[in-house]
């Protein structure tokens, strides 16, 4: 076999391998996760109802990986309305411990539960009387016996080949960390406007808080009276760069649209130009959004009508148009 066909075929190979490694893994780490589902019981139910009736904060702590997986979890509870703080358990006896108060929760997060850094750390958690919560993936380890609160992570393997690395056990914690988030998120009636205020920015909190208002301020307004000459709807058109013009009354009440898909539809037909009126080309009903609506939805309305603009209106009175480029100009999309 020529060299070239030889080392095409072993690469081939070796492609395909990466492939199956990777889908086993997934499928590794998804079978776990869905057979935490077991494991939610009484105890997941208490201490959710622990931290939700707490005074205090949550510390949450652990030693390599699962201080990483710590840090995310006191993310998420802080983003969703539970007051958290991460303690690493290797600093904690090193004078870290001050950073608990007397009404805290701590949740302390370990595979096997076992850890000398643990052991030291657990009895002086229990000194100071703090509530104590495990999760963990081995509910007969030290930490779990001496827990008052277990969150139960086990798990068959780690997606690693030598079941060594932490892989499969760190998505389990994860998994609970976000399970128990959302339960106090649904306690706590946590809304969209809450959520808010925790993530003013970037295009999250924009879509959480920017109403169209706040975009069309100072966007042009297009408009043309229905008897307007088709000469004059093709000058306000043109001018404003938008692409369309409204129709209003004289109390400035929408009446229709003209876009220049409008115009365009319009001249491949026989008319008589000279007599044509913006009411005679105008899409009446057009697409709308109130002003005080979130920009957000206005992508949604953009998004499922598959137009680039909506006309802006306050109490069906012309207030504004919003485009596409806008939303993109804001971040939102």
């Amino acid at each position: 076999m020529p060299v070239s066909k030889l080392i095409a075929e072993t690469e081939l190979n070796i492609a395909k391998n990466i492939k199956n490694i990777a889908r086993e893994v997934l499928l590794n780490e998804s079978r776990a996760i869905e057979n935490l589902v077991n494991y939610i019981d009484n105890d997941f139910e208490e201490c959710v109802r622990e931290i939700y009736s707490s005074k205090g904060r949550v510390v949450v702590t652990g030693i390599g990986k699962s201080a990483i997986i710590a840090n995310k979890i006191v993310a998420t509870l802080n983003s969703t309305g539970t007051p958290s703080v991460f303690m690493h358990a290797a600093d904690a006896i090193h004078g870290d411990l001050g950073m608990i108060l007397k009404e805290d929760i701590v949740i302390c997060i370990s595979k096997s539960g076992n850890t000398p850094e643990i052991k030291v750390l657990v009895p002086l958690l229990k000194r100071r009387g703090s509530k104590l919560v495990a999760l963990v993936s081995n509910t007969d380890s030290y930490l779990a016996q001496q827990a008052d609160f277990i969150l139960n992570a086990t798990i068959n393997e780690e997606a690693c080949p030598n079941n060594l690395a932490p892989t499969t056990s760190t998505t389990a914690h994860l998994a609970l960390g976000d399970a128990l988030a959302v339960s106090l998120l649904e306690l706590r009636n946590f809304t969209p406007a809450d959520f808010a205020q925790y993530h003013p920015g970037g295009s999250l909190g924009k879509q959480l808080y920017l109403k169209v208002s706040d975009i069309v301020a100072g966007n042009a307004i297009p408009v043309v009276r229905p008897q307007a000459a088709l000469k004059e709807v093709i000058i306000e058109i043109s001018s404003n760069r938008l692409g369309c013009t409204a129709v209003v009354d004289d109390d400035r009440k929408l009446m229709g649209i003209i876009t220049d898909g409008d115009l365009r539809r319009m001249l491949q037909k026989d008319s008589n130009l000279e007599t044509i009126k913006a009411k005679d080309i105008m899409t009446a009903n057009p697409k709308t959004i109130a002003k005080d609506e979130f920009a957000v939805k206005a992508l949604h309305e953009m998004q499922q009508s598959s137009i680039t603009q909506l006309v802006v209106v306050d109490n069906g009175q012309l207030t504004g148009f919003i485009h596409l480029h806008d939303l993109l100009k804001e971040g939102i999309v």
